[in-house]
């Protein structure tokens, strides 16, 4: 079996004739688990590929045989390789995804396919001529190596922006990128035949990463913006001069109708005085994951009986009256120390308790007029971080 160099941009949608060099148990090499999971995502049906994700998991699919082709990184084969879990020495094709970044990574792993052909993805064959050298030797390549006629590497075409995008957003944040440049006639390349349009745009983001005269073509039209990896920015540094672009924050994208709500909890959030609901709510925390107790209570809230079923206490205009709580700062109390002596000795309701004044030898409680007299009677007596507590109206 020959070795093969494929000449093409690191980008898996490129990568269509790798797959018709795979047999069907053939392991793939990449850059990191989100590449790896782009191959698994993008491989024919009939391979059964899967990506390295989580060893556990992977050594026991494995071992069920129900793997075909297998893509991770050189960190997680090698740990399959240490669990006995990958028996890379009967493997018969080794692809190698663009190992310009992680070539250290490699020697041990390919050592322990000795026999396997390699098929090796590469941008720059020419800056891998050691490595192809030691783990290809006499390979045939594919595709046209970016050299110059002297046999110099090519510069720059033209300048691109570029923005770093996880693989799973790459679709979504076009819109971003559109609206943060403000286009309103954009070309949007998602690979295939560059075509001048009709009219002349305004934007040109690529989605898809360009061969170098895929860029050139793109760059006769404006100045495009890629959409990359990270993985891929190295390969764009040799085809254009890069400029960063920042997307746009939370702030500048349009608000949805919710986004009012979610601006109001962050500033309550942010008031840091929530210490009386948090009393009452640490029972369910115990019971139920936060997150579902936070959306019942925004379903609660939006009942249209929500309201009308509160105390009359809440609902009423009337001033708080102030209590003086003999317990401070001092005693290492704190705000839930009193709100939890109100509710569970006292006996008030929450919607009952304002706000809790701790100062060092003392407290100031706010707390509905009908209440008073319970609060204070209930109150004194009752001992709060070990200390017996007299309360009684503030008299300022």
């Amino acid at each position: 079996m020959r070795h093969v160099v494929l000449v093409i941009p690191p980008a898996v949608e490129r990568a269509g004739k790798a797959w018709e060099l795979m047999d069907p148990r053939a392991v793939i090499v990449c850059a990191d688990h989100e590449q790896a999971v782009l191959w698994a995502d993008a491989a024919p049906a009939e391979l059964r590929a899967h990506a390295v994700t989580g060893l556990g998991r992977t050594a026991a699919l494995l071992k069920e045989g129900r793997v075909g082709v297998l893509a991770g990184s050189p960190a997680d084969l090698s740990a399959l390789v240490a669990r006995s879990a990958l028996k890379l020495d009967t493997l018969e094709t080794l692809v190698i995804a663009w190992p310009e970044s992680f070539t250290t990574e490699l020697d041990t792993l390919l050592g322990e396919a000795p026999e396997a052909r390699r098929v090796i993805l590469s941008w720059d064959p020419h800056g891998l001529a050691d490595f192809i050298e030691r783990h290809a030797r006499r390979a045939e390549i594919v595709g046209d190596i970016p050299l110059d006629s002297v046999g110099k590497p090519l510069g720059p075409i033209a300048s691109a922006r570029y923005a770093v995008v996880p693989a799973g957003r790459r679709a979504v944040v076009v819109r971003d990128v559109l609206d943060a440049v403000r286009s309103v006639r954009p070309y949007v390349w998602q690979g295939g035949d560059v075509a001048a349009p009709a009219e002349a745009p305004d934007a040109v983001v690529a989605t898809t990463l360009p061969t170098r005269e895929e860029f050139r073509m793109l760059a006769a039209i404006a100045q495009p913006l890629v959409v990359t990896l990270a993985s891929q920015v190295p390969y764009l540094k040799s085809i254009a001069s890069l400029t960063p672009f920042a997307l746009p924050s939370h702030a500048d994208r349009a608000q949805d109708r919710n986004a009012a709500l979610r601006a109001e909890i962050s500033a309550r959030l942010a008031q840091s005085d929530v210490d009386a609901e948090l009393a009452v709510l640490a029972p369910l925390f115990e019971e139920h994951d936060p997150a579902m107790v936070a959306g019942a209570l925004l379903a609660i809230s939006r009942q249209p009986s929500a309201v009308s079923a509160r105390p009359a206490e809440q609902q009423t205009n009337a001033p708080w009256v102030k209590l003086f709580v003999t317990v401070g700062t001092k005693d290492r109390a704190s705000a839930k120390d009193l709100v939890g002596a109100l509710i569970k000795e006292a006996g008030l309701e929450k919607g009952q308790i304002g706000k809790i004044d701790v100062r060092e030898t003392f407290s100031l409680v706010d707390v509905a007029p009908p209440i008073v007299d319970q609060a204070v009677r209930r109150l004194t007596g009752v001992s709060i971080r070990g200390r017996r507590v007299t309360a009684r109206p503030d008299r300022g």
